[in-house]
């Protein structure tokens, strides 16, 4: 069944949810209040249910407008993209990518594909999304953004997790630390230190901790953060060592930080892509995701 609606349409439902006036949003498209009203009436029309609740003072959106909400920005943020990109004459093609990306792997990992992917198509814009696991496959499933980066698998029928690479957790200490000289450590070598672990309701957190009862270890942990980027900041403060996804730690020229493999046991988390089932892509997004596995993979 295909959905016939107009730019015009949406433009109009976003206007009024985002102003909360029908008066405000029929100013800011320069038309008709009527006419204003006609357009939201056949949106509801072709969507078959009401998307705005509407009393003397106030308009807000319903549940399911709620949900349309950030899946209708999106589509009209890609069709202005693709129409600046259609003018620019000469200029490669722009457009725009959103995604969803674990904030492990937005601040070192992702920054690095990015600057490569920017240097074949400058005219690329990118909204990016640094959210927890679970954030960010509600961030898919709305259609807020066109996929995800993520550590976990979902049991979401309407979405697929496709699996790029294990990410390893490392050790991350300064470089003057007892541990640095070492070419790896065991778990056991932790313990003497202050240990610096990211909160328990983490996803990374939940992951190392299940692996690690496996062999009867458990983590002693002297500093405990919200973001595994904060750990980063004690550790080089010299307050104490980390546990840390790789992917998550600076390259090896750091001035301050080494990391070191961890053994007895090997613990990675699965990174993979979240897709919404039967979705497409839009062209941008399909030429950055094929250079970011490109780049995984190698």
């Amino acid at each position: 069944m295909s959905i016939n609606c107009e730019i015009l349409d949406l433009r109009a439902f976003l206007s009024v949810v985002e102003l909360e006036s029908f008066n405000r949003a029929a100013d800011a498209l320069h038309m008709s209040q009527p006419a204003l009203s006609r357009r939201i009436q056949k949106l509801e029309l072709v969507i078959g249910a009401p998307l705005l609740e509407r009393t003397t003072r106030h308009v807000s959106a319903t549940a399911l407008g709620t949900e349309l909400v950030p899946l209708v920005r999106r589509m009209l943020e890609e069709f202005d993209g693709s129409l600046f990109a259609v003018r620019d004459v000469g200029a490669k093609r722009g457009g725009l990518v959103t995604i969803a990306c674990l904030p492990t792997a937005a601040f070192y990992f992702l920054p690095t594909v990015i600057r490569q992917f920017n240097d074949e198509y400058p005219n690329i814009r990118f909204r990016i999304l640094d959210l927890p696991a679970t954030d960010g496959l509600r961030a898919v499933a709305s259609g807020e953004v066109e996929f995800g980066i993520n550590i976990m698998g979902t049991s979401d029928p309407d979405l697929t997790f496709e699996r790029l690479a294990e990410d390893p957790f490392v050790l991350a200490a300064r470089k003057d630390h007892p541990l640095a000289g070492k070419q790896w450590v065991e778990w056991a070598e932790l313990e003497p230190y202050h240990l610096i672990t990211v909160h328990r309701s983490s996803g990374n957190r939940t992951l190392l901790d299940a692996a690690l009862a496996k062999s009867n270890i458990k983590l002693r942990w002297f500093y405990e953060v919200t973001h595994l980027s904060t750990s980063l900041g004690l550790v080089e403060a010299g307050l104490g060592i980390s546990v840390l996804p790789r992917m998550a730690t600076p390259r090896e020229d750091h001035p301050f930080l080494i990391t070191r493999p961890i053994r007895n046991p090997d613990i990675s988390r699965t990174i993979g892509v979240v897709r919404r089932r039967g979705g497409t892509l839009s062209p941008a997004a399909e030429r950055f995701l094929e250079m970011l596995i490109g780049v995984w993979g190698g």
